[in-house]
């Protein structure tokens, strides 16, 4: 009887050992969730900024196809089928085990683009309410909440590399961030 209470007790164990296991892969599966859907925003913005830039070049006088003159607007050729080729060619780069992102409504497109600016204004308003005061990367994660595990530090932290980048953050030194004076 002493091994079938021994084995209960085990059991009981392992699965108390996975319900903690489950709670912490949601957390980092939602992490997750929100990171892909930022980079999926601003992989579309660079997308549509690419293309802009790529009509703007194919263009012999460098105008826009709006501000040129009707007779103009009769040669120049369709934009249509230049994305159309972007696109093919992008699906021609896109792995076969990748999965497709699932189409979504304008509306939840927008609602991404602006979580994924949110993150940006967050750090930044943080900054400005800190002052002159040197910061980890973690401490700013903590203080906007998003602390809960690693991705989410790591997202700040990307987002205050591209900050750096911009001079819109400084590091003042090895994983140190302060405000940029104005």
């Amino acid at each position: 009887m002493v091994s079938a209470t021994r084995a209960a007790h085990e059991i009981e164990v392992t699965a108390e050992s996975l319900q903690e296991d489950l709670a912490r892969l949601e957390i980092q599966k939602r992490a997750l969730e929100r990171e892909l859907a930022a980079v999926a925003a601003h992989l579309d913005s660079v997308q549509r900024a690419l293309s802009a830039l790529t009509v703007l070049m194919a263009e012999p006088s460098g105008r826009h196809a709006a501000e040129q003159p009707e007779e103009a607007k009769a040669d120049t050729p369709a934009v249509a089928p230049a994305r159309t080729a972007r696109k093919q060619a992008a699906s021609r780069r896109t792995e076969p085990t990748q999965k497709a992102k699932p189409a979504t409504s304008s509306r939840a497109e927008a609602d991404e683009a602006r979580s994924y600016g949110a993150l940006t204004d967050q750090i930044l308003e943080y900054f400005a309410g800190v002052g002159d005061a040197e910061v980890r990367a973690r401490d700013v994660a903590a203080a906007l909440g998003r602390d809960t595990d690693s991705g989410s530090i790591n997202a700040v932290r990307s987002t205050l590399d591209r900050l750096v980048g911009t001079s819109r953050v400084r590091r003042a030194g090895r994983g140190l961030y302060r405000a940029q004076k104005s």
